[in-house]
């Protein structure tokens, strides 16, 4: 379905209007997905950076997470495997420390990175009075302290799986959340809190997500890989082209752009 007011959008947006969904509703879904769509990036790779800088990891572990995010964007490897993985890493943590952990990174590294014409976005459609969620196929560490910043009650994600005392088995709760699946959990969730999918919005930047771009009224990719940026260009979609803060840009860059 092709969304309204088409187009490529490269400024805040600061009127998800009321008046074009109808009224004020919590019956309006608006879904976004995390890493690439509201923060720059992937924030898993700061948790392995942070764990091998701490000396908690070895150098391949580093690697071997960056090898697998750089060949999961090339088409070159699975999702599931790609965080399976990244859990393998963790078995034997504790999950408690994990979510502090988590939550001392956001606010250290991941912060700065949020786009700020999305974190926008965010707030016209809180005060739009939409129902807000996070949808991501990241782990609750990494999404959860986000979900607290920008004060969004709802969360689908990925759950690591724990024994009895709280510690990481290396292994991920099924069904992973990603793709079709993704697209499922959404339509569950919409369904149990009476979210109208065909006035929702959905914001994502990568072509795994068009099973759900296709299900709600107003797609919406930011940022979109080639991919999703050829069906939303064949489609006619609202296109989101947000950039990230300047002190979230690499110190030579930011050097850079000063002089």
């Amino acid at each position: 379905m092709s969304a309204p007011n088409a187009g490529p959008i490269t400024g805040p947006i600061t009127a998800v209007d009321p008046d074009d969904t109808g009224a004020k509703s919590t019956n309006v879904g608006a879904f976004f997905d995390v890493d690439g769509t509201l923060v720059s990036g992937f924030i898993a790779t700061v948790h392995a950076a942070h764990r091998f800088r701490q000396r908690q990891a070895a150098f391949g572990e580093l690697t071997g997470i960056l090898e697998a995010t750089v060949r999961y964007k090339l088409r070159r490897m699975e999702f599931e495997r790609l965080l399976v993985r990244a859990a393998g890493y963790l078995r034997g943590e504790s999950l408690a420390e994990q979510e502090a952990l988590g939550e001392q990174l956001f606010h250290s590294h991941v912060q700065a990175r949020i786009f700020p014409t999305m974190r926008e976005v965010v707030r016209a459609h809180q005060r739009s009075g939409h129902t807000v969620v996070l949808s991501s196929s990241a782990l609750t560490m990494h999404v959860m302290p986000l979900a607290r910043y920008l004060g969004v009650e709802h969360v689908i994600c990925n759950h690591f799986t724990v024994d009895a005392d709280g510690t990481l088995t290396g292994d991920i709760v099924r069904p992973i959340v990603w793709g079709h699946r993704k697209a499922a959990a959404v339509e569950a969730f919409s369904q149990a809190n009476q979210v109208d999918l065909q006035q929702s919005y959905f914001y994502a930047d990568g072509d795994e997500d068009l099973p759900l771009m296709r299900v709600v009224g107003h797609p919406i990719p930011v940022n979109p890989r080639p991919g999703l940026a050829a069906e939303a260009e064949r489609l006619g979609w609202t296109v989101v082209r947000a950039a990230a803060a300047p002190s979230a840009r690499p110190a030579w860059l930011r050097r850079l752009t000063r002089r």
